[in-house]
C-alpha cells in the first residue's frame, strides 16, 4: 500500500467514525416533539381517564375508571360512547386483528370487546381464584396477552397472594405468573419483534426491561429507568414512555433519558394516535390531551 492509499483510507476511515458518532449522537438528541407544537386540550369532562390505545385508523380509545365508561376521541374530533358499565375497565389494547381488549379491574377479569362494545370474558381467575384487579395489558403478535394485577385502594381482601404480571398464551384457559417479584407492577408494554417487554414497578419506582426468549419466557432482567410509571408505550425508534408528576419521561432502549415533556394534569397514560400515528394523546386525571409529535408511535 502507497503513501496515498493509506492517506484515503485513513480518510475514509476517520469519516465514517465522524458520521457514526454524529448519527448516533442525533438519534439520541434530536427533539421528538415536533417544531411548534404545544400540548392541546381535547375534553376535561371526565372523572379519571386511562389505557388509551389507538384502533387501525387512529381513533384512540380511554377508560374513564371511575365512570365505568370507554370513550374514542375521533379522527374527526368527536367524542363518542363507546362503551358503558365496564366494570372499572382500565387498560386497553388492540391485537393485531384490531380487535379490543380490556383490563376490567372492578370484575377481576381480561375480556375482548367486539365493534358494538359487547365484552366476553377472556379469563377471570387463577388458580381457582379471582384476579386481584388487572391494570395494564400488551398482546404479542401470537395473540398472547401480557397483563399486570395489582391492587389500588382496599387491599384487605385480595383474592391472589402477591401482585403479579401474567401471561396468557393465545387460546389458553390458564394464565402462568411469569414476574412475582416487583412491589406493585403497573405498565406493561413490549416490542412489536417480540423479543423485550417492558414492566413499571409504580411502587417500587423502577422500570424494568425482560428478554422474552419465545412468548411468556422472560429473562435477563435489567433496569432501564429509575422511576415507576402508570402507563408504558413505545415509539417507532424503540424509545419508552414513561409517566411520572406532571411530566411524561422518555427514555432510549438504552436506558437514557433523552426527554421530558409537561403537562398541565399528571399524565396516568399515553399512546400514539391520529391518521399518521404522530399524535400522542395522553389521558390526565380529568382530562385528555394530544401532543403532535416529530416521530410516530410502535403501535
Amino acid at each position: 500500500m502507497n503513501k496515498t492509499q493509506l492517506s484515503v483510507n485513513y480518510r475514509g476511515l476517520l469519516f465514517g467514525l465522524i458520521s457514526a458518532f454524529s448519527s448516533s449522537a442525533f438519534a439520541q438528541t434530536a427533539p421528538l416533539v415536533a417544531p411548534d407544537a404545544s400540548v392541546t386540550l381535547l375534553s376535561d369532562s371526565f372523572t379519571f381517564t386511562e389505557g388509551p390505545a389507538a384502533d387501525a385508523d387512529g381513533n384512540v380509545y380511554f377508560s374513564d375508571i371511575p365512570a365505568s365508561r370507554i370513550h374514542v376521541w375521533t379522527l374527526a374530533g368527536e367524542l363518542q360512547t363507546f362503551r358503558e358499565n365496564t366494570n372499572a375497565n382500565n387498560g386497553l389494547f388492540f391485537d393485531s386483528n384490531w380487535q379490543l381488549f380490556g383490563a376490567e379491574g372492578g370484575a377481576g377479569r381480561i375480556t375482548r370487546m367486539d365493534d358494538s362494545g359487547v365484552a366476553s370474558v377472556v379469563i377471570d381467575q387463577h388458580n381457582g381464584a379471582p384476579f386481584n384487579s388487572p391494570n395494564d395489558l400488551w398482546i404479542d403478535a401470537d395473540g398472547g396477552i401480557y397483563f399486570t394485577d395489582p391492587r389500588y385502594g382496599d387491599e384487605s381482601n385480595n383474592p391472589q397472594p402477591g401482585y403479579y404480571v401474567y401471561y396468557l398464551a393465545a387460546g389458553a384457559t390458564e394464565a402462568q405468573a411469569i414476574i412475582t417479584d416487583l412491589v406493585k407492577p403497573n405498565g406493561v408494554i413490549g416490542t412489536r419483534d417480540g423479543s423485550t417487554l417492558y414492566v413499571a414497578d409504580h411502587l417500587g419506582n423502577q422500570t424494568f426491561a425482560y428478554t422474552l426468549s419465545a412468548p411468556g419466557q422472560v429473562s435477563d432482567k435489567r433496569l432501564i429507568a429509575p422511576q415507576g410509571s402508570d402507563g408504558l408505550t413505545l415509539d417507532e425508534a424503540g424509545n419508552l414512555y414513561l409517566t411520572g408528576g406532571r411530566n411524561i419521561s422518555v427514555y432510549s432502549s438504552g436506558g437514557q433519558l433523552i426527554e421530558s415533556i409537561e403537562f398541565p394534569l399528571a399524565p396516568a397514560n399515553m399512546t400514539f394516535g391520529g391518521e399518521n400515528r404522530d399524535v400522542l394523546f395522553v389521558t390526565a386525571r380529568t382530562s385528555v390531551f394530544a401532543l403532535q409529535m416529530a416521530i410516530k408511535g410502535m403501535y
